[in-house]
């Protein structure tokens, strides 16, 4: 019998096989693709090879404002693609050798939950102490009336040899945002559209407002509060009729699409008991234990997050009481991180939850167009916003867009970690220049008393 056995091999099941057999447990993975789940094979490891190969290609063209002048000779997307898959190979053949190397037993094939301690593997019974549950998320193709010709998916994109000269964004989740930002910038005409009225609705107003700027001066067209009603063909290829304060008719040449949803059908949660959210993902308390005790789930499997960072943590979580710790997970740490030109990061409560909240707050805010290196560098989109109590000076919530945001945010997840006031973080020191004072200004500012802002 095993003491752990872990469903998916995503980074959440990878990391939780690990920190189980850390601490003693027979553990056993099971995998019916490759090792690496979506974020190393078609989700965050692909699409920053992407995204730093437009990143380059944007810096070459701002050349000239640093003296140098340099042409493009070719865009070879073919070699994006093999560099995108030779990096997630490698990454998966070193988690494969961490998982034996602790001795984790990877068991390949279909699992499907019998009851809580039986987990059947294509006719072959495993019994568990305990079972935690990564089966991860997959593609949520909408219903749409002629999508299914026009339709590339995230998946397709990273292999695609030629960018599409025009293509119709739908909905603003993160990775939908960056790979609009990507085809941006490798010349593609994007129209980003939404039935929210603001992208990325999820985060801070304000990084909204800021990251909507940068993709309208990248030529990105937004199409806010409007609905993807149908597609039809046209002469350039598709044409989409979007409802919404009136109806807009764009013709594009393929239509992206990001959506996700849970993967827990066909793995026997109802044989097992196991419930399910209103969201459709496993329901879960914060010891990560389902309805059954003894089965854990996490990452996309539970729904809401779908966070690599989320999964790896919830993955501790779980490994720790499946064998016998007390863990909680801590849902107010997660960061998140959009990989678009400028970068976003972020960490706990937007002002617009804290006030929903009815906390009496402070705000921060320091923009990157006075920060010393930001200008050296002609990074000056962006700033970086601190949400924190009145009273006490809790950092409820960092949020940063901008050069480096997605490193910088790990700063703000240790302050609040920490439980580091506002005035402790306002007291530090950083080297100069960096990106991260801008931290420190904003903190600054939340006191009032920012250095290189004007009287208030």
């Amino acid at each position: 019998m095993y003491d752990v056995v872990v469903i998916g091999g995503g980074p959440g099941g990878y990391a939780a096989s690990i920190r189980a057999s850390q601490l003693g447990g027979k553990v056993a993975l099971v995998e019916v693709g490759e090792i690496g789940g979506t974020c190393v094979n078609r989700g965050c490891i692909p699409t920053k090879v992407w995204q730093h190969s437009a990143y380059l290609l944007h810096n070459i063209r701002m050349g000239h404002k640093f003296g140098i002048k340099a042409a493009v000779e070719e865009l070879d997307f073919k070699a994006i693609v093999e560099r995108k898959n030779g990096v997630a190979a490698d990454i998966r053949m070193g988690m494969e050798g961490l998982l034996g190397n602790y001795g984790v037993e990877v068991v390949r094939g279909h699992a499907v939950l019998k009851n809580s301690q039986e987990v059947v593997v294509d006719g072959t019974i495993l019994e568990a102490k305990k079972v935690i549950i990564a089966t991860g998320s997959s593609l949520d193709i909408p219903d749409i009336p002629g999508l299914e010709e026009a339709v590339m998916t995230t998946d397709q994109f990273l292999d695609v040899e030629r960018v599409p000269a025009s293509v119709l964004v739908w909905e603003t989740l993160p990775i939908a945002v960056e790979i609009a930002n990507i085809l941006s910038v490798f010349g593609s005409k994007v129209y980003l559209t939404t039935e929210h009225p603001r992208i990325l609705p999820q985060e801070d107003r304000d990084t909204s407002q800021r990251i909507a700027q940068a993709l309208r001066e990248q030529g990105v067209e937004l199409l806010l509060k409007y609905a993807v009603e149908s597609i039809r063909k046209s002469g350039k290829g598709f044409e989409a009729i979007l409802a919404g304060p009136d109806e807009q008719l764009v013709e594009v040449e393929k239509v992206l699409v990001s959506q996700r949803k849970p993967n827990t059908s066909n793995i026997g949660l109802d044989q097992a008991g196991v419930k399910l959210s209103e969201d459709g993902g496993i329901a879960v308390n914060d010891k990560l234990e389902t309805s059954v005790p003894g089965i854990y789930a996490i990452g996309d499997a539970t729904g809401g997050w779908m966070l690599s960072a989320a999964a790896s943590c919830m993955a501790v979580t779980a490994a720790e009481n499946a064998m016998h710790q007390a863990s909680s997970f801590p849902s107010h740490l997660i960061p998140r991180g959009i990989w678009t030109i400028p970068q976003v990061g972020a960490v706990g409560l937007s002002e617009q939850e804290a006030e929903k909240k009815g906390i009496d707050v402070e705000v921060g805010d320091f923009p990157y167009t006075i920060n010393g290196l930001a200008m050296a560098c002609n990074e000056m989109a962006g700033a970086v916003k601190i949400i924190s109590d009145s009273r006490h000076g809790e950092i409820l919530g960092v949020h940063i867009v901008g050069a480096n945001a997605t490193e910088l945010v790990g700063e703000a997840v240790l302050a609040m970690q920490l439980e580091c006031t506002v005035k402790e973080l306002a007291q530090g020191i950083r080297v100069h220049p960096t990106f991260s004072e801008s931290v420190v200004d904003a903190g600054r500012d939340a006191l009032d008393w920012a250095l290189y802002l004007p009287r208030r």
